[in-house]
Formats: structure tokens, sequence, C-alpha cells
């Protein structure tokens, strides 16, 4: 099992709140934390209960949006449909 650095209490919860959300690919976790993929499975299951540990990883393997080398253009951050159709211009 890969080893985890020491992690503060907030960040540790900041590490499982982004490997939870569909949308945050591993890679953005590590950008932020250093913590490659292995690394954020172990640190997963070390902090959560069995149940939710088996519940995580059942979501997560094969999760395209998980991966950034496997996520669409349709995949885009913090932006609903009507962020779109509004121009940066149309704003004042």
């Amino acid at each position: 099992m890969p080893q985890v650095p020491q992690l503060s209490a907030v960040d540790t919860d900041r590490v499982i709140e982004m490997a939870w959300e569909d949308r945050t690919p591993f890679e953005a976790i590590r950008a932020q934390f250093g913590l490659m993929e292995a690394q954020v499975i172990a640190l997963m299951r070390r902090e959560l209960k069995p149940g939710s540990w088996r519940r995580w990883r059942r979501r997560v393997q094969g999760r395209a949006t998980k991966h950034a080398a496997l996520r669409t253009e349709a995949v885009q951050r913090f932006r609903c449909t009507r962020q779109r159709a509004v121009s940066c211009n149309a704003i004042t």
C-alpha cells in the first residue's frame, strides 16, 4: 500500500471531499495536495468506514470524470447552460 504523507485534519477532509466529487479528477487532487491516485485510494481506505470505502470504490472505478485523460469536452467545471449562453461582454 502506498505511503500517504501526513496531512492536517482540514487537508484530509478536503481530499476526501474532492475524491467524492464526480467532476474533480485525481489530477486536481495531485496538483493541490501532491497525492498520486494510489495515495488517494490508500487515504480513503484508511479514513472511511468499510461500507463507505466499498461504495466509493465502486463509484470511482471506470468513471471518466475522475481521470483528466478520459474526460470529454462536455465535462466542464462551474458552468451551467445559462453561463455558456451569456457572453462576458454582456455583463456590465
